[in-house]
């Protein structure tokens, strides 16, 4: 089945309520253990492979037929209940973008992420533009959030950075990678954190991801909306129809730790 049936068909299936929603409990099993995968960015910790630095990277450097889930949360929770319950009724990863200041506010929500063994990466303290900062300023905005992070989830957070607003400039991302960071952006954006107020649906979330797919696709998404966005969360209604999508367009869902390697001594 192509992308373009195989969308069609899904959002026919979710609009008939019979695609598997979203609202399976977060508490049905016990945190997923990907085999095979080391997290950590301490002394001895994984690190970003060379392939992985001096850019951003908006795509995976693979030919496989594989894409990564990513979430970013700098405002409200209200999704996490339903994204979370949806990845671990199917066993799937994702890798989830706090910034410092959401890890501060809704410290369950990141330990909840952690403890369903998904992958923290560091989205900022405090959202700025990191154009608009000093060196000094882009360090403190990264190492606050990792702090708090770390507070929130009670685990190490990945060597993962993804700048607020998804705006670089070279100098931003040879900062962020001299603190051993790799810049992860993403192929497509599903906009679901607009929210209907912003003109955004389930439908057009789905079809913006699924347009995105290529081999190494990174697909960002959002645990709220904007703004509040009303308690609508698009992006965690849109969940399963993009898995279902990439699945029946030949695409495996795959864990960002898998890019990783050891660091010099390490394990």
């Amino acid at each position: 089945m192509g992308r373009r049936a195989a969308l069609a068909a899904l959002a026919c299936a979710g609009a008939a309520g019979l695609v598997p929603g979203a609202g399976a409990s977060a508490s049905a099993s016990a945190s997923m253990v990907v085999p095979g995968i080391v997290t950590g960015t301490g002394t001895g910790g994984p690190r970003p492979p060379a392939s992985l630095l001096g850019k951003e990277i908006r795509r995976l450097p693979t030919s496989r037929k594989v894409l990564a889930l990513t979430f970013n949360a700098a405002w409200d929770d209200s999704g996490i209940t339903t994204v979370l319950g949806e990845l671990r009724r199917r066993s799937l990863p994702a890798t989830f973008f706090p910034t410092g200041e959401f890890a501060e506010a809704e410290p369950a929500a990141v330990r909840a992420m952690a403890d369903a063994g998904q992958g923290l990466g560091d989205h900022s303290y405090s959202h700025p533009y990191f154009k608009d900062l000093t060196t000094a300023e882009r360090t403190d905005e990264v190492r606050a959030a990792d702090a708090a992070i770390r507070t929130a989830s009670g685990a190490e957070p990945l060597p993962f950075f993804r700048f607020p607003y998804s705006s670089t400039t070279p100098a931003s991302i040879a900062d962020v990678n001299a603190l051993g960071y790799a810049a992860i952006e993403f192929s497509a954006d599903t906009n679901g954190y607009l929210g209907p107020e912003g003109g955004m649906s389930v439908e057009r979330a789905v079809r913006r991801a699924v347009d995105a797919f290529a081999p190494g696709a990174i697909i960002q998404m959002h645990v709220g909306s904007h703004e509040g966005g009303g308690g609508v969360v698009l992006d965690a209604e849109a969940l399963p129809l993009i898995i279902d999508a990439a699945r029946a367009d030949g695409y495996e869902v795959i864990d960002l730790r898998a890019f990783l390697e050891a660091a010099a001594g390490g394990r």
